[in-house]
Formats: C-alpha cells, structure tokens, sequence
C-alpha cells in the first residue's frame, strides 16, 4: 500500500517558516513509520524574493503573497503558520473556517483572549492542531518526564524553570515588532517564559497560581529602516522608539497538586546565550536540564550514597526516546532542528491518525492563561489564579 501524500502550506518564510519546512522534508527519512509522503505545495510571504527562494531553492511548487489564496487551494491539507504573533488569531481562524488542520507557533496571538478563540474553535471544528513547544520533545526532558512518572524521584516537591536569553541584549538592536504590545503582547512573558510554562505543565503539574513581577531594562531601541529575518539582517535609523514591553520576568507559582515552582526570563542577558534550564525536586532525588547541553540529563536517585551528587547522563538511543532516529550513540548530538522534526512528525501523525498527539492549541491557550495571570499579578502585585481551560490538552496525558 502506497504512503499517503500530504499536501503542504506553509505561511511566512522567516526562520522559523524554513524550519518547518526542512522538518517537513525530514520526515521520510526519521519517520518511516508515518508512512507519509510530503509534498511542499504552496509557501506564502508578501516579499518577492522569499517566494523566489521558496520555489528555487526550498522546492515548493508554488508561492503566493496572499495566505488567503494558500488557503483557498482545496489541495492543501495541512498548514503551517509561523507569521509574527498579531497576525496568529487572524491566519488560524481563516485556517479553520477553510477546514485545514494547522501547526502554529507560540504564542497563537497577543493575549490568552486570543489563544482561547483559536483553540476553541479549533476544538468545535473536530481539526488536529500542532503548537511549536519544541523544547518538549527534547530526548532528555521525555526520560525526565518518565522518571517522574515512574516515582523516580519520589514526590514532586518542588520545580524550578529559567530561560535566560541574549538575543536583545544589545542596546542598539532594532525596535521590531516584538517590542509592540498591540503587534506582540507581552514581551519576554510571552517569547520565552511560555516555553518555561509549557514545560513545567508537561513534567509536573499544572500552573494554578501565579505572583509575578516584571521589569524593562532597555526602554529605547533604535527604529528600523530595513526588514530582517528573525533575529538578523534588520538595519536601523538614529532615531530611537519606545520599548512597550517586559526584557524580563519572575514568578513564584504554586501547581494544582501543591508543587511549588520557581520561573524566571530574561532576553537581555549577558552572559548565557539561550540557559533554558528545569531543575525538578522530589523526596528521593532529582534532576536537571539545560537546553545549552539539551543532550544531557544531571540526576540524582536517592540518598546517603557514598557519591552523593548529580552523576551526568548522557543521552543515547537505548533508552532515550526519539534519539536513535538522529543519531547512533551518545557523545553524537542532536540539535534544535530535530526537536522541530521530532514536532513535525507528531503533528502529521496526529492529522493521519486522528489522535491529537502533538502539542495541541489548548496547550497553546492553557500557557497564554499563565503569561495572563502573570501579566495581571504585576499589574495588581497579588497573587492570580491562572484560568483552566477546557480543550484537549496533550501536557497531562500520560501523566500517572
């Protein structure tokens, strides 16, 4: 029996629109099991020149500038959405009303208002979603989450999560977008703490209750006077534009099974360059996990042991989920780009089976409800309660 051919769009080719695609394209070969041929059928951008590149040299059949015409295409069976965070509600919920099963990066709007219509209507639609919480499908974090599990560690006492960044930690780098509250929301909240968020929820528990403050320490950026893609290629003017939101934050929060949990985001760090650590604590050990050595995992089981300590693991294809298919033993890495492959192939398995399996929008929402109690503790500098959300979430299935 042939291998079912899956049509693909993808919408906005910046960075993360051609990583997508390269993870489309490895599908095939890390997946055979999907048993799925991928066609690149139709990539969408308003620049001439990105939809020259996504036919000459990413090997799409076709670009167009207009999403609308992408998702009009009756071909089209699975979309891509990687276009900046004001245009998320926008582009998904056409995405639904064409019927088109999506994978949409995070944040999936500006605020959790937005989140929730997307999942919402994703979820009344009866449509597979995929949401780019890559950090997830990471080899290290899936054996942590299976140690916890196991009772591993004992109880769960306590979980902390930090994402320390240096991409804007240059004073003179351009007033993008991603510094707009109305075009990006929250700032650094929303970037980077989402993903801490997402992870904590995945391993241990759901976020329940937040305190949380905020601070911007870069209020000026110079204003751009050409375009770039993701992080690089912008060029600046002399005239400087007001920064709208938070370079970090810091919460205390509490899980809804009592855990308590410490998170912390910066984007103007100097000095880590993307430390994006867990550190989860139980009554019989505990573990961590830094996406600067994603391939290795610190544990420590038990105690009174003549070494008392972390003993660092190395992950290698025997036991560690997902590994073998990038790599054939430890010491060899993987890296950012296969988290995304490892994303692609659950989006696709879940659009073929029916089964959500991939992070889902309702993931997607229940993190923006974190980012939201965080945003409104700063403002109130009380304690929030973080609003559960009623879709198919994917962080807790599993979870014993």
């Amino acid at each position: 029996m042939s291998a079912k051919t899956l049509n693909v769009g993808v919408i906005s080719l910046g960075w993360m629109g051609r990583l997508h695609t390269r993870s489309y394209k490895q599908l095939q070969e890390r997946f055979p099991e999907v048993d799925v041929k991928i066609n690149l059928a139709v990539a969408c951008d308003p620049i001439e020149e990105t939809r020259r590149v996504a036919v000459d040299e990413l090997g799409f059949d076709r670009a167009v500038s207009d999403y609308r015409e992408l998702l009009a295409d009756p071909e089209i069976d699975v979309v891509s959405i990687c276009s900046p965070n004001f245009l998320h509600r926008e582009i998904a919920l056409a995405a639904i009303e064409a019927g088109k099963p999506f994978w949409i990066e995070k944040p999936m709007g500006v605020s959790a208002a937005e989140s929730r219509e997307i999942a919402e209507a994703a979820e009344k639609a009866g449509l597979i979603t995929g949401v780019g919480f890559n950090y997830r499908h990471t080899p290290a974090i899936e054996k942590l989450r299976e140690l916890i599990n196991e009772g591993r560690l004992g109880r769960i006492t306590n979980v902390r999560a930090w994402l320390l960044a240096d991409y804007a930690s240059q004073p003179d780098g351009p007033l993008t977008w991603r510094y707009n509250r109305e075009l990006a929301g929250a700032g650094v909240v929303g970037d980077l703490m989402s993903h801490g968020a997402d992870l904590i929820q995945y391993l241990v528990g759901r976020i329940d209750t937040v305190t949380a403050l905020t601070d911007t320490f870069i209020p000026e950026r110079p204003i751009p006077t050409k375009a770039g893609v993701g992080h690089s290629g912008w060029e600046v003017s002399d005239e400087l534009g007001p920064v709208e939101n938070e370079d970090y934050v810091a919460i205390l929060a509490r899980l809804d099974n009592g855990v308590v949990g410490t998170l912390e985001a910066s984007r103007v760090a100097v000095g880590p360059r993307a430390e994006y650590m867990v550190e989860v604590y139980g009554t019989n050990g505990s573990a961590r996990w830094n996406f600067e050595d994603l391939n290795d995992l610190e544990i420590c089981i038990g105690r009174n042991n003549e070494f008392q300590g972390y003993t660092r693991v190395m992950a290698g294809p025997a036991s560690f989920p997902n590994f073998a298919r990038f790599q054939p033993g430890a010491g060899t890495s993987m890296g950012f780009d296969d988290l995304k492959a490892v994303e692609a192939a659950k989006f696709v398995q879940s659009v073929l089976t029916g089964e959500q399996l991939a992070p889902s929008a309702a993931d997607g929402w229940s993190a923006a409800e974190v980012d939201e109690a965080v945003v409104r503790s700063v403002e109130s500098g009380q304690w929030e309660k973080v609003a559960a959300v009623n879709g198919t979430t994917t962080f807790d299935l599993g979870r014993k």
